[in-house]
C-alpha cells in the first residue's frame, strides 16, 4: 500500500504496521495480511482509484449479514479512502490452514437458510452498493414485486452497459426483449424478500480458525433467495450436502431447477461487463434456452 494509505490505516485502526504480506483477494483490490506493531493482524484491501463509496458499501454490507447472526462474516474494522480493514480470518496458531469440519457443508447449507429467512425489509436495499467494481443499483423507492425488481434494477442495467460497451449482440438483445415479455410468468411463485449475499461464488466462502464457513466480499440486497443458489451452481465449489442441507431446513418452491438459469443471468450479466468474451456466449445460450 502506499504511503498515504498506510497512514490513514494506521490512524483509523490506532496502531503503526510493523509488516504486511500479499494473500488472494480477487482481480479488483490489493490484499495484504498486516501484522501491527502491537501484535493485531488484520486483512486489509487497498485501491488507489477505488470507485467513490465501494469500501464503506462494502462494511455495511458485512455489518447487514451479521445482523442475521446465521453465518460468520468478517469483522469490520476500519474503512476509508482506498482501504478497508477487516478481522484476519485464518488459522488459530502455526499459520496451517485447517481443513474444514465434517459437517461444514451441512452448516453453510443450514446457515445460508438461515441468512434466508431472516428477511429483508425489501427487495432491494437503501441504498446502493457494487457487485465487482460495478455499481449495483437497489432501488431508491421499493419495487413492486420480485420480477419488476429483477428486470429494472438487475438485468436490465447490465444489459444497458453491453449496449454501450460494444459487447451485446443481435442475438442477446432480441432474447432480453423476448425474456422480458415472459419474465412475470418465470420468476416463481411470490416470496417474501431475503437476505443475500449477493456474489456466493466459491472464492467467496472462507474455512475460518474452527473450521466453519465463513463468508466475505458481499453484494447485498433483498431478491430471491433461489439468487444466491443459482450462483453457487455457477462455478462450482460447493458440495451437494450443502445444497440437501439448505433444502431441508427450507424448501424451495416447486420448479426451482428450471429457474436456475434465470437466475444466473445476472451474475454472467456482470462478468459480460467485466470480462467480455465466453460470457457473451453463455448468455446467448441461456437466452434461447429461456426462452
Amino acid at each position: 500500500m502506499d504511503a498515504a494509505t498506510r497512514a490513514a490505516l494506521e490512524d483509523a485502526v490506532g496502531g503503526k504496521v510493523a509488516g504486511a504480506r500479499a494473500v488472494g483477494g480477487g482481480d479488483i483490490n490489493h490484499a495484504e495480511a498486516v501484522t501491527l506493531a502491537d501484535g493485531r493482524r488484520l486483512f486489509v484491501k487497498t485501491n488507489p482509484r477505488e470507485p467513490t463509496g465501494m469500501f464503506a458499501a462494502e462494511a455495511r454490507g458485512l455489518a447487514w449479514l451479521a445482523e442475521a447472526g446465521a453465518l460468520r462474516v468478517p469483522g469490520v474494522l476500519a474503512h476509508g479512502r482506498g482501504f478497508l480493514a477487516l478481522e484476519l480470518v485464518e488459522p488459530p496458531r502455526g499459520g496451517v490452514p485447517r481443513p474444514p469440519t465434517r459437517d461444514f457443508d451441512e452448516r453453510l447449507g443450514r446457515g445460508l437458510a438461515a441468512l434466508h429467512r431472516f428477511g429483508a425489509p425489501r427487495f432491494g436495499l437503501d441504498h446502493d452498493n457494487f457487485v465487482g467494481r460495478l455499481e449495483q443499483d437497489n432501488g431508491a423507492a421499493p419495487a413492486p414485486g420480485w420480477a419488476a425488481f429483477y428486470r429494472a434494477r438487475r438485468l436490465e442495467p447490465q444489459l444497458r452497459l453491453a449496449v454501450d460497451g460494444g459487447l451485446a449482440s443481435p442475438r442477446m438483445r432480441s432474447g432480453f426483449e423476448r425474456l422480458f415479455a415472459e419474465l412475470p410468468s418465470l420468476v416463481g411463485p411470490e416470496e417474501p424478500p431475503s437476505r443475500l449475499h449477493g456474489d456466493l461464488w466459491g472464492g467467496n466462502l472462507l474455512v475460518d480458525g474452527a473450521g466453519q464457513p465463513c463468508l466475505c466480499d458481499p453484494a447485498v440486497y433483498g431478491g430471491h433467495r433461489e439468487i444466491d443458489l443459482a450462483m453457487m451452481r455457477l462455478f462450482g465449489g460447493f458440495g451437494a450436502r450443502a445444497f440437501a442441507a439448505y433444502d431441508e431446513a427450507w424448501p424451495l418452491a416447486s420448479g426451482h431447477a428450471e429457474r436456475v438459469p434465470l437466475y444466473q443471468l445476472y451474475p454472467l450479466m456482470v462478468h459480460v461487463d467485466l470480462f467480455g468474451g465466453s460470457y457473451v456466449r453463455q448468455v446467448e445460450t441461456v437466452l434461447d434456452r429461456l426462452t
